[in-house]
């Protein structure tokens, strides 16, 4: 059976998440991707979760508390666009996910934006390792969604071959707009 975007991602970042990897949540929303992430890296390793709103972060402690995964988690109340500056260029990263629309069963006017979005995907590729991953999960079906779509499948589209493998995979068959999934895999 075909997977969701959203249940294909977390195949893609089970191949290859290592116990003791390092990672990051580009979006962490209600916090099921880093608790998933923290998981696979187990005590060793960290997730680095970002999100500019407060219910994002409450709603991640609260996950990773009840999964006894704290440990494993640094949760920093800002946007993915400081990537670089939490983490340094020396830091081996293996893989990273981005939610990119808004946060579910909250406010829609707050969303990812395609600037900020598109300066934590090349914070992220100077920091991903060989057989790395980055997964993008674009919702575009918002005020301001297409503008993000059309900016990571335009900036996917300009990796150079030579230096990356780039997934997209999506349902094309289904209505009300399901989202698109973008890997980046740095060879």
């Amino acid at each position: 059976m075909l997977q969701t975007a959203l249940h294909f991602s977390h195949t893609l970042l089970r191949e290859i998440v290592q116990p003791a990897d390092q990672v990051i949540d580009a979006t962490m929303g209600n916090g099921n991707d880093t608790a998933f992430l923290a998981e696979l890296v187990g005590k060793l390793g960290k997730v680095y979760a970002f999100d500019v709103q407060a219910a994002a972060i409450q709603n991640t402690e609260k996950r990773l508390q009840e999964n006894q995964l704290s440990e494993q988690a640094l949760l920093f109340h800002q946007g993915h666009e400081t990537i670089a500056e939490i983490i340094s260029p020396e830091t081996p990263i293996k893989a990273a996910v981005f939610n990119l629309g808004y946060l579910p069963k909250s406010d829609k006017e707050i969303i990812t934006m395609p600037d900020t979005t598109r300066t934590a995907i090349e914070a992220i590729l100077e920091r991903l390792v060989v057989k790395g991953r980055i997964i993008l999960v674009v919702y575009y079906g918002h005020e301001g969604g297409e503008q993000e779509l059309t900016m990571v499948k335009n900036f996917c589209k300009a990796l150079p071959q030579r230096q990356f493998n780039v997934l997209s995979y999506q349902f094309v068959n289904q209505a009300n707009q399901p989202p698109i999934l973008y890997c980046i895999e740095k060879k």
